[in-house]
């Protein structure tokens, strides 16, 4: 008599969580970054960061062909830890952050790749140029944050981009073309 009533009950709960619908995280600011490295004539290997980041990642455990993510990195947010640098980023010679303020990406597909891994293709676009690119990503956790009482998802991901891709060619050989991007991102569940 037990067993007929609990597996019911065992049974709708299994298939409820198979069957969760796609959940939308807002990013936490506080807590993602992206960071890029690049070459410097072949001595060095400078990091800068773009902070700030805005944007929403929606997840289905059940289905990841079916989640996405959108996200803006305002030029703003860029930080090499030397000023002039900053400055000189924002400027026309590379990023012309007047004119193109942000820098956004909008996937266009998820595919899992393995337990906690995935691959994220979107359109990337920086400097008026949009080109796909695609992030080869982990899932760091998805789960219970005690700090906020709410569900956060944390995810890590790279790429190597060519920034002459984007029109941003100024130092090409010397400073390198291509630039290797590393993305942090915690995002929690909106409300």
């Amino acid at each position: 008599m037990f067993l007929r009533r609990v597996l019911p009950l065992c049974l709708l709960a299994v298939s409820a969580c198979a069957f969760a619908a796609p959940q939308t995280f807002t990013i936490d600011p506080n807590h993602t970054q992206v960071s890029f490295t690049y070459s410097h004539f072949g001595f060095s290997n400078p990091t800068g960061r773009l902070e700030d980041i805005k944007g929403k990642v929606v997840v289905d455990q059940a289905d990841w062909a079916k989640s996405s993510v959108e996200v803006t990195m305002p030029l703003s947010g860029l930080h090499t830890g030397v000023a002039a640098l900053d400055e000189h980023l924002k400027k026309p010679d590379f990023f012309d952050a007047a004119k193109f303020p942000d820098i956004t990406f909008k996937s266009t597909k998820v595919a899992k790749t393995g337990a906690e891994t995935l691959d994220i293709t979107g359109e990337l676009a920086v400097h008026g140029v949009t080109k796909p690119v695609t992030l080869h990503a982990r899932i760091n956790k998805i789960g219970e944050n005690a700090m906020i009482s709410s569900t956060t998802a944390g995810f890590d991901a790279d790429a190597t981009l060519k920034r002459s891709d984007f029109g941003l060619k100024m130092y090409v050989p010397a400073v390198s073309d291509e630039v290797h991007i590393h993305i942090t991102l915690s995002a929690d569940l909106a409300k």
